[in-house]
């Protein structure tokens, strides 16, 4: 599974170390992604998603069927996992 948010896009980005020597090393900003449960009203049904906390902030602010959409439209979200509870 890929360090992708499935609602805002976000993934990981790379970076320069800062040290003290004259040896130029890169590093990996990683995304602060987690697996969350949510109920999705429209569809009945329980879903997964791989989100980041501002993924999290965007489905508090638009709701999860809006924000749905509005990944879907953007290319973010290709598969949706159905959870079984």
């Amino acid at each position: 599974m890929s360090k992708i948010c499935q609602i805002t896009g976000k993934k990981a980005m790379t970076g320069n170390n800062v040290s003290h020597s004259k040896r130029r090393t890169k590093r990996k900003f990683n995304v602060n992604l987690f697996t969350k449960k949510f109920f999705w009203v429209e569809q009945q049904t329980w879903i997964s998603l791989t989100i980041s906390a501002s993924g999290l902030r965007t489905i508090n602010k638009l709701g999860l069927d809006a924000a749905i959409k509005q990944a879907a439209s953007k290319g973010f979200l290709t598969t949706i996992k159905s959870v079984e509870v």
